[in-house]
């Protein structure tokens, strides 16, 4: 089924969806599993499994943090695929997609990489630093494959550019809340609201609102500006404090 179809019935009877985003290999593959199987139960929609790079441009620190001592202990882009086929066996109504840059894509051939993403049962790649104009062959490649190369709306986007890059896209629509990189808190005011009412002109797609979004409130203030909340730094800082055995309770409050 085509994600977007599919995140559309899920709001049938959601008033919000959820994405989270963890860096494969951080602390370990047990504590992802673990991770995800609570994901998984909570009612998760999305997850973002991030392959870990070097110099992640998108990310702030402590998603750099994590990629890198991930990247120390050995972890493999091999070690992540197989991983990933793993989760999208086990826990079926999760969609699962790859989050990653796009070094990693071109070393490992872009067809090969594309075509094993689809192989394992992922719906789609997140490629932050492949502007739509550089990645023609990325664009065709997923669509014959039928993965969704998801694109980014930033609040610098001029109306003319979301509309190019919608035409481009499939699945969902990732709005960055704000300017700069992951983890710092978003304010949610008007300049967001009038932001999130531009994207939604912009496309028929889902949006999805990344970038500082942390808790039960930062949820509720999506609700009917925005289709998916995602959910990244928040999670890792959790885990970091108090275990893999937080995000359960976590991501059931930030619905509850």
């Amino acid at each position: 089924m085509d994600l977007a179809i599919e995140l559309k019935r899920r709001l049938n009877t959601k008033p919000i969806l959820l994405m989270t985003h963890l860096v494969l290999g951080y602390p370990s593959l047990a504590v992802n599993r673990e991770m995800i199987a609570q994901m998984a139960a909570n009612g998760v929609d999305c997850i973002e499994l991030q392959i870990p790079f070097s110099e992640p441009i998108a990310d702030g620190p402590v998603i750099l943090k994590a990629s890198q001592q991930s990247l120390e202990a050995g972890i493999k882009v091999e070690d992540c695929f197989r991983f990933g086929q793993e989760m999208a066996a086990e826990f079926p109504s999760v969609r699962f997609l790859f989050m990653t840059y796009y070094n990693i894509v071109f070393k490992y051939g872009e067809e090969a990489f594309l075509r094993r993403t689809k192989e394992i049962g992922f719906w789609g790649t997140i490629i932050p630093d492949l502007p739509p104009e550089e990645g023609a062959t990325y664009l065709a490649t997923s669509e014959d494959l039928g993965l969704a190369p998801i694109q980014f709306f930033t609040p610098t986007s001029t109306d003319e550019r979301m509309r190019e890059v919608a035409a481009l896209a499939k699945g969902f629509m990732y709005c960055v809340a704000r300017r700069g990189v992951t983890g710092k808190q978003t304010t949610f005011d008007d300049s967001l609201a009038t932001y999130l009412t531009r994207c939604r002109k912009a496309t028929d797609l889902p949006l999805a609102v990344g970038f500082g979004i942390s808790s039960r409130d930062d949820v509720a203030m999506l609700q009917g500006k925005a289709d998916m909340a995602v959910i990244g730094t928040a999670t890792i800082k959790l885990v970091d404090a108090q275990g893999p055995e937080a995000v359960g309770p976590f991501i059931a409050g930030l619905l509850g």
